[in-house]
């Protein structure tokens, strides 16, 4: 390695030293990859790698060069690519897992290697089968040769939780003195609590021998729910690298969320008095990459980056947001890389959310009116989990929220080619006899049922938005198609679920359409727009 490549990024840069900065070290790719169902490709960790720096991690730890020829190839790759992260490389304390992370980090612009050995008496016999001297002797043996390839080397006393204090501070000793520049206490199996984690590392601080000569991390896990907090009760007690993953994926019930943790130390920076390099309008669209690559969904309720982090139903809470925006939320949406918060109006929304989102989508409604309005809404929220806008629309013009049309889809065909154009063909009816068939071709199949069903209805409209989701699981998964198009000079929405993806989108293009005819009360003529929508 080049001796640039050599140099830790932390060390020798004006004011990354400093007390109050807590490095956030990101192993997405590595322990997070290792949790069954998170597996990525390297195409895929190369994305989410260049997405995480782009976030402004630290260290990404890429992943474990000696487990397989492909996991070397992902390290390698990524070492080659990063300008700014330090790429780390995990490895056991074992010469060719040392000397195979070397190779894989030799075109790294910053380099870092990860060493792990556990030290916890249940793993030294179990596990391991050495005498605490055994360990003491690997560790040391294991740091002074990766030492031989990179300045940067970080030790990490696998279930150091479960570890002897006296005895996690004499290998902590040896390791500074062997030349590591970074010791991690991990709370591997996520067995302790915030009060044990302050009382552990204020102990390692007090009595490690030369302790102000490398940084100290935490790394913790999510087996009993407290791996955010132990993470910054550490935090609290001089810890300054926290190990953390994105959405809080990993091994068992996962580790520390990065985007908990970053917002924490932000949101109450106070009475932390720290500060982080992330870029936390980043922190939602680097979750929804995650999601993208995996195939794993968020959680609704998941803290910072769930689809209810931002949004409110009670109305109650709604009225308050209103009056108020920091009635009941700690942070603004945007902050984290959200448009905006949600009112979303249930069976448990006010009338005043409700006034306001009628007011959104154009209806001046008077008092006498809203009292009528108000209470279809709730018996139609008693039967819906979902109140979408064309129900809104439908009520505030004195409508049947349940009645479909004016136009109704018939048949649905649809072609596409491999390298080349799609086409559609769609019958539909309205409600006054007519029958109309039009049939387009499209840069997909999404776009070619668009084009033909606006050819059908007359109706002009622009696609702005388009999103598809699987809301159940199996190969015949149900899908979500929800659609937003500009039409007037207004933004409509539309959402629909099938089994096939693609008439879902046509019924959800269609209820756009009957909106916006059920709205203006006209029959809008014949009309095709050019669009270059891609699905």
């Amino acid at each position: 390695m080049t001796t640039e490549t050599a140099q830790p990024k932390d060390q020798g840069e004006a004011g990354d030293n400093a007390e109050d900065r807590v490095r956030i070290f990101d192993t997405t790719l590595r322990d997070g990859e290792q949790a069954p169902g998170f597996s990525m490709d390297r195409r895929a960790k190369l994305c989410m790698a260049q997405a995480l720096e782009t976030l402004g991690v630290d260290i990404l730890e890429a992943g474990f060069p000696q487990a397989s020829p492909d996991d070397f190839a992902a390290v390698e790759e990524i070492a080659r690519t990063l300008r700014n992260t330090t790429v780390c490389a995990l490895a056991r304390c074992q010469n060719g897992d040392i000397d195979t992370s070397a190779r894989a980090l030799e075109r790294a612009h910053r380099s870092r290697i990860h060493l792990f050995l556990s030290t916890s008496p249940l793993h030294r016999e179990h596990k391991l089968g050495m005498s605490k001297s055994q360990v003491l002797e690997t560790a040391v043996a294991s740091i002074e040769r990766a030492r031989k390839y990179c300045a940067d080397v970080e030790f990490s006393a696998e279930d150091a939780l479960r570890t002897e204090p006296d005895f996690l501070v004499e290998v902590f000793s040896a390791a500074i003195a062997a030349g590591a520049t970074t010791l991690n206490a991990p709370d591997t199996v996520g067995y302790t609590t915030p009060a044990e984690m302050v009382e552990l590392f204020t102990y390692l601080r007090k009595n490690v021998r030369d302790a102000h000569k490398a940084v100290f991390s935490t790394h913790c896990h999510d087996d009993l729910g407290m791996a955010v907090a132990n993470s910054l009760a550490a935090v609290s007690a001089g810890a300054r690298q926290v190990e953390c993953t994105i959405n809080g994926i990993g091994e068992r019930a996962g580790n520390a969320a990065l985007e908990e943790i970053v917002m924490a130390l932000k949101v109450r920076a106070p009475h932390f008095g720290l500060r982080t390099g992330i870029d936390t309008r980043k922190l939602y669209p680097t979750s929804r990459l995650l999601t993208q690559v995996t195939g794993q969904a968020v959680p609704r309720n998941k803290a910072v980056v769930g689809e209810n982090a931002f949004a409110h139903e009670s109305g109650i809470h709604q009225h308050g947001m209103l009056k108020h925006r920091g009635t009941y939320e700690i942070m603004r949406p945007q902050d984290v890389g959200i448009a905006e918060t949600t009112l979303v109006l249930g069976k448990h929304s006010g009338r005043h959310a409700l006034r306001q989102r009628l007011q959104t989508l154009g209806h001046a409604v008077d008092e006498s009116a809203m009292d009528d309005i108000f209470a279809r809404f709730k018996a139609l929220a008693d039967r819906k989990r979902e109140i979408r806008d064309e129900d809104l629309e439908a009520l505030a013009l004195g409508q049947d929220p349940d009645a479909k049309g004016p136009w109704h889809l018939d048949q649905l065909n649809t072609s596409s080619h491999l390298g080349g154009s799609a086409s559609a063909t769609v019958k539909l009816s309205h409600e006054d006899g007519r029958e109309v068939g039009e049939a387009a071709i499209g840069d997909g199949p999404v776009d070619a049922v668009l084009r033909a069903i606006e050819r059908a209805t007359g109706t002009d409209m622009v696609l702005t938005r388009f999103q598809v989701r699987a809301i159940s699981e199996g190969g015949d998964a149900q899908g979500q198609a929800q659609l937003t198009a500009r039409h007037a000079q207004r933004d409509w929405n539309g959402s629909s679920v099938s089994t096939d993806i693609i008439e879902a989108t046509a019924h959800a293009a269609l209820a756009i359409v009957n909106r916006i005819e059920r709205q203006s009360g006209e029959r809008p003529a014949p009309v095709l727009k050019s669009r270059g929508v891609s699905a």
